[in-house]
């Protein structure tokens, strides 16, 4: 073997140690040698390179290299001193989540806000234009929209749709009734849907007073005379129509056999407002429940204190009432006959035998005084079979509440004052009798 190889391989081993990994001051990366007092001679390390048969890529020496990995170590420093600057800045993960949540929630509550402002303007009522009742017309099978619109188009709501839908919302759609209504501006949609619902369609109304006192041939005249009803009808419903009120079971049956008119004295005389086209049957129903609302329960137990039933005062009322003029006499002409009642007198009424003539005669005869009939309290005692009229609220009262006194005995003063002289005697009757015709 030539020593010169011999030589140069080990040399060139030698060298190559220089370049090893393990030797101390080599960068690892870079396989470069490494200066300790500042990195030595680059143009020594190209031409040992360079024997080596090792050359550097064009335009670039070892030096390069080195400033290139002096470069590459620079920018891991950058990046990691960098990397550890953006993470000092960054937002924490629970933060950005609450932000989030927060976000959400906000939004919701803007939604919720501005939707129930929506709802709520557009479900209020349009600003009123004027007073005047509105006049409206539901067709028979007019669905909730072709409802919502008609209102829409009248100015009674302000959003079509949305009162659709709050139709639905509220389940009433199939309870809607047709007809012709009137509305009040500034109605709010749940008192439309109420009266809509309710089935309240305007219908033209009439009023008739009924006086106290009347008997019910007198009350059928008078409706009759102002076209409400058909007496016939009117006269037959009295006797034979169906009303469920617990009064008229208080009624003895016997009785009710000895009464031309089943509900006499019931009537209750009012002034009544009726729609027009009123059947007999719902007048008359508006009558009786008169009755029931002012004849108080307290009334009726009042009434059983002194041994009477509803009947019995009703019956006794009746006469009160065509006996009195005054209000004022009314409970005192009510004593005289309980007075009477008390001692099993006969009442002695001529307002019974005027109820028998079936005419109001301005001086009743003695032979009126005969007439055989149950009514006639000339003949007989106690309380008639019925009623004698329908009487009023205050001759009720007097009944339920006479005055307290020793009178047996009441006559007309005839005077024009339409009042009357009381007495306890029958000797005192026939001086105020006398004072009544001016006799004396």
């Amino acid at each position: 073997m030539d020593e010169r190889k011999t030589d140069r391989r080990v040399g060139s081993e030698r060298k190559a140690s220089r370049f090893a990994p393990e030797e101390k001051g080599v960068d690892e990366r870079r396989m470069l040698p490494q200066d300790p007092e500042g990195m030595g001679n680059v143009e020594a390390i190209n031409r040992e390179l360079e024997e080596e048969g090792l050359k550097p890529e064009d335009g670039k020496n070892a030096g390069d290299s080195r400033d290139t990995g002096d470069q590459g170590e620079s920018r891991d420093r950058d990046e990691t001193g960098g990397n550890e600057e953006k993470e000092s800045g960054y937002t924490p993960a629970w933060k950005l989540v609450l932000i989030t949540v927060l976000s959400i929630f906000l939004l919701i509550a803007l939604l919720l806000g501005g939707g129930y402002f929506y709802i709520n303007y557009n479900l209020s009522p349009p600003a009123a234009r004027g007073t005047s009742p509105i006049a409206v017309t539901i067709p028979k099978g007019a669905s909730s929209g072709e409802i919502s619109q008609i209102l829409y188009s009248k100015g009674l709501i302000r959003n079509a749709a949305l009162f659709r839908y709050y139709i639905r919302y509220k389940g009433v759609g199939g309870d809607l009734k047709a007809g012709e209504y009137r509305f009040t501006p500034g109605m709010t949609v749940d008192e439309l849907l109420d009266k809509m619902v309710k089935g309240e369609v305007y219908r033209e109304t009439f009023s008739v007073t009924i006086p106290e006192g009347l008997t019910v041939p007198q009350i059928a005249d008078l409706l009759s005379s102002e076209g409400v009803v058909n007496k016939e009808r009117f006269l037959k419903e009295v006797n034979e129509g169906s009303f469920s009120y617990p009064f008229l079971k208080e009624i003895p049956p016997e009785n009710l056999k000895q009464r031309k008119y089943r509900l006499e004295g019931y009537l209750f005389p009012e002034t009544y407002t009726f729609n027009k086209g009123a059947t007999e049957h719902e007048i008359i129903d508006r009558m009786l429940g008169q009755f029931q609302k002012v004849f108080t329960e307290e009334w009726k137990q009042e009434l059983a204190k002194k041994g009477l039933n509803i009947d019995q005062g009703v019956i006794l009322a009746s006469i009160v009432e065509r006996e009195a003029v005054l209000d004022e006499e009314r409970p005192l002409i009510a004593g005289v006959f309980y007075n009477r009642l008390e001692e099993r007198w006969k009442l002695q009424s001529c307002a019974t035998v005027q109820f028998i003539l079936g005419k109001q005669k301005d001086r009743i005869t003695y032979k009126d005084l005969e007439i055989e009939d149950p009514y006639n309290t000339y003949l007989h005692v106690g309380l008639p079979p019925g009623p004698i009229g329908n009487p009023g609220k205050k001759s009720l009262e007097a009944t339920v509440y006479p005055a307290k006194h020793d009178y047996f005995f009441f006559v007309t003063k005839n005077d024009g004052s339409q009042g009357h002289f009381f007495s306890k005697t029958f000797e005192e009757h026939k001086k105020n009798h006398a004072k009544s015709e001016g006799s004396w």
